[in-house]
């Protein structure tokens, strides 16, 4: 191998060398009943042991693991620590204001989640229910989903970023009869309600029976609106519950669904991806101590929240299941200023710290040159999660954070793989900035090359796909498990189809290279442009419409839109593309609003009808050679007024 970077990190966590981990995952492979029934049995405390470690295949869409085998995630995320821990700090809440905030013990956690899982109990949850959770990176939202899950239902956490009509469509899925929100969130110095958006989405959701609320604004701050036939003060229930501090969870079988967590999908309707209990906590744990390398006394700080795969494994379940402590953070990377991340990472001596590019390089932008004027010297491992980070932030990073000593771990993982896919493994592989490097234990990947396409010497390129189970991986999708077939198990039969593109050069590093579909990755967040185009086809105005990716500088991928409006004899004000913008906003959230819209007189289109995107794209990156052969397009002049409406500069990579 010629890695880019030959230094030997000390960090001795789960793996001495790199001839371990390839030993480890070799045996992961070949024999992976023996290897993955050994580490369930170390890092997890079964109530009841399992028989048969996996059944099944993902051919077949059947496989399970852990036969037999009883356990809890609160019990072993809280319980368990707090008996042999009890002082040890699980969590520390760092508020948007500098100087506010709490520190939560494991056996302060305990009393915590005992006390709301009995408030829930009282209000009728039983195991299987599903629970809608929508609120900011505050403690309650990790003391409400443990809650939860010590009763034996099923939580769903929703970004709280979302629309009312985005929420509503996920707690109509979920048939949710609860639903735990805030009345407002903190950021960047500014209380935004949350409340309002529950409110509107509940009027579609007559099913709903509760909303609890937590109270997180100050007096100052305007009441919310409430319904006093469902509307109930979480702290003021809470005071009324009377629990004993050890309310015996409800051990469940493994394959009992831990919780739903939503993704957008190439079809426009976001999947409900079904996680199970005993192979999700067997996959992460072993992630955290062997990917992560977590050890006694380690403090992980991870931005990402939790209403997304990164923030619910880094946030919340990986440190908390291995006992360690989680630092979460509800406000914003440059509030009050840009060093407000690192300022964190001093003040708590976080060793492991996991960011987006998206923040990245924002930080980047807004810092002075050199390195950040803060030692850090706990800070020893350095993630990157989201999306595939350019070399040149990747250096930045590593130089003016990590100090060019903490490992920088550059990560790939999705919502449906529960754990992550691939890493460095911490202390142990060299790196390659912009390569999440080799497969972590239980996966087998494999590259599929397009038909036609030939590898040049250095590198393989092609489709993504694993080639056997591994415990983590969703199940299901919600109430269709065609869906999951369709979309995940069949495009490549015996394999998991990723949806990515990927290369691995002559080292054998993995490269992610991007969607194969029509997602696009913004800030982390991945958008479906059919969501996007049905939510903008609901206006009367619009005829036609097509949402392309385009490269971004901050966000990494943005989205630009193409819409044919209607002809109408009604007199009115000329239609603005701020029109479409806003419907955005509405259906889905503000997060998925276009970069721009484009008002055209037409899209260019197949003979068939198909919509030709690649045309588009080319248009945007001023490349209309690239377009090629336009002589099978149903109308090739359509190009050129395009064209005249798009300045390719002003939305070429920024």
């Amino acid at each position: 191998m010629t890695p880019w970077n030959r230094h030997r990190h000390v960090l001795h966590g789960g793996l001495t060398s790199f001839q371990e981990y390839q030993e480890l995952h070799r045996e992961s492979i070949e024999n992976s009943g023996e290897f993955w029934g050994r580490e369930a049995r170390d890092l997890i405390s079964f109530h009841q042991d399992f028989t048969e470690t996996t059944r099944g295949s993902l051919e077949a869409g059947d496989a399970t693991w852990f036969t037999g085998g009883r356990l809890n995630a609160a019990y072993n995320c809280v319980d368990r620590h707090a008996a042999t821990k009890p002082n040890q700090v699980a969590i520390i809440f760092e508020g948007d204001e500098p100087g506010t905030g709490r520190t939560i013990t494991y056996a302060e956690l305990q009393t915590e989640v005992c006390r709301a899982a009995a408030m829930l109990r009282a209000l009728g949850l039983q195991k299987g229910d599903r629970v809608v959770i929508y609120m900011g990176m505050i403690p309650e939202v990790i003391i409400a989903t443990l809650a939860v899950v010590r009763l034996g239902a099923i939580h769903t956490i929703i970004y709280d970023g979302f629309s009312a009509n985005a929420l509503a469509g996920r707690i109509q899925d979920l048939d949710a009869r609860l639903v735990i929100t805030a009345d407002y969130s903190r950021r960047g110095g500014v209380y935004l309600p949350m409340k309002p958006a529950v409110d509107e989405a509940l009027q579609q959701c007559p099913r709903v029976e509760r909303m609890l609320v937590v109270r997180h604004q100050p007096q100052t701050q305007p009441l919310v609106a409430w319904n006093s036939e469902r509307d109930v003060w979480w702290h003021d229930l809470l005071a009324q519950t009377v629990v004993d501090a050890d309310l015996a969870p409800e051990w469940v079988d493994a394959e009992h669904p831990l919780f739903v967590l939503y993704t957008s999908g190439s079809t426009g309707k976001p999947k409900g991806l079904v996680h199970v209990t005993g192979g999700f906590l067997v996959g992460i744990a072993v992630m955290g101590k062997y990917m992560l390398g977590l050890r006694e006394g380690d403090v992980l700080f991870c931005t990402g929240e939790v209403g997304w795969i990164t923030g619910l494994l880094c946030g919340l379940y990986t440190p908390l299941l291995l006992g360690r402590t989680t630092v979460i953070y509800e406000g914003s990377p440059i509030y009050p200023s840009p060093l407000r991340y690192w300022e964190i990472c001093e003040q708590n001596r976080v060793t492991h710290f996991y960011a987006a590019p998206t923040a990245l390089r924002l930080l980047r932008m807004l810092s002075p040159p050199g390195e950040v004027p803060l030692p850090m010297t706990r800070l020893r491992l350095l993630g990157s999660i989201g999306e595939p980070i350019a070399p040149e932030v990747w250096s930045w990073y590593h130089r003016s954070i990590g100090k060019g000593r903490a490992h920088l771990l550059d990560t790939y993982g999705q919502t449906e793989t529960g754990a992550f896919l691939m890493a460095p493994m911490a202390g142990v592989t060299p790196t390659k900035p912009g390569s999440c490097a080799f497969p972590i234990f239980g996966i087998d990947p494999a590259i599929i090359r397009a038909d036609g396409d030939e590898d040049d010497e250095n590198t393989r390129a092609g489709a993504l796909v694993i080639q056997k189970p591994w415990p983590s991986l969703a199940r299901t999708v919600w109430g269709d498990h065609e869906k999951f077939m369709t979309s995940y198990l069949r495009p490549y039969p015996g394999c998991y189809f990723t949806g990515d593109g990927a290369r691995q050069d002559r080292d054998e590093y993995y490269w992610i290279t991007g969607r194969l579909d029509d997602v696009v990755n913004v800030s982390g967040h991945r958008l479906s442009t059919a969501e996007i185009e049905a939510a903008l086809l609901e206006l009367a105005l619009v005829a036609e419409v097509a949402a392309v990716g385009v490269d971004d500088e901050l966000t990494g991928q943005a989205v630009v839109v193409f819409a044919v409006l209607k002809k109408t004899a009604e007199p009115r004000k000329p239609p603005r593309a701020s029109e479409l913008t806003k419907q955005v906003a509405l259906r889905i959230g503000s997060f998925a609003k276009p970069r721009a819209v484009h008002l055209v007189p037409d899209l260019p289109k197949t003979r068939s009808g198909k919509i030709l995107r690649r045309v588009l794209r080319k248009i945007l990156e001023g490349d209309l050679a690239g377009i090629g052969d336009t002589s099978t397009m149903l109308a090739p002049d359509v190009i050129q007024s395009v064209v005249k409406v798009v300045n390719p500069r002003t939305f070429a990579r920024r």
